[in-house]
């Protein structure tokens, strides 16, 4: 059981249901999805379950599909819709931001984090994130994503020994073998009440369904 979940019990509250909430640090659109997902499961009374997971694994191994930066025609395109995106957010991307960077690590460290009691992985998530696309930092590399850690208050030399071991790698498989089990391919993606939605343009009817319950 989750820390947040645990202390709800404990204080002889229900569990709030979950929206769940999967990504992938090498998606800018899950960034934007991560920076707004907090306040509307805050309105709904929902609890955010954050769940990495890996697009080279869904769209390349599963799918079979070439990454869609690398498409004619559409890798530009979402090149431009991905900076006006981040505007229409009032958010900015770092000229520094590299596409396609090995997000495990980033994963790794968020999957050892949830294990953890009493931390946010709201902020963790978004310091993760902001990290790359916002400052232009390499959290593909293990120092950066030690700095990031510690920033977050994190212990340093306890994150790099346990990142450094085979249960954290078998967690964050099972993390992502589970997602590609319920059927998720794309970042961001939302489930809620069994109900997948995928992008952050499927936000508002992502919100219609908490409001109205389904329809």
């Amino acid at each position: 059981m989750k820390a947040g979940l645990r202390n709800s019990a404990e204080a002889g509250a229900p569990p709030k249901p979950t929206i769940e909430f999967f990504f992938d640090f090498i998606s800018p659109y899950g960034w934007f999805a991560a920076e707004r997902i907090g306040a509307m499961a805050k309105r709904f009374n929902r609890q955010v379950n954050w769940r990495p997971f890996l697009l080279r694994v869904s769209v390349g191994k599963i799918m079979k599909a070439t990454p869609p930066l690398e498409l004619p025609l559409k890798g530009s395109y979402l090149l431009h819709d991905i900076k006006r995106t981040a505007r229409y957010y009032g958010l900015v991307i770092s000229n520094k931001a590299r596409f396609g960077f090995d997000s495990v690590p980033a994963s790794r460290a968020l999957t050892w984090a949830r294990s953890l009691e009493g931390r946010s992985m709201s902020d963790l998530t978004l310091a993760l994130y902001r990290a790359h696309w916002a400052q232009g930092r390499d959290i593909s590399d293990e120092k950066t994503i030690l700095d990031v850690l510690e920033e977050s208050g994190f212990c340093r030399d306890g994150a790099a020994n346990v990142l450094a071991g085979k249960a954290i790698k078998d967690a964050f498989r099972n993390e992502v073998e589970g997602a590609i089990d319920l059927g998720v391919f794309g970042s961001p993606t939302f489930i809620v009440d069994g109900e997948p939605f995928w992008g952050v343009d499927r936000m508002p009817m992502l919100e219609a369904w908490l409001e109205h319950n389904g329809w």
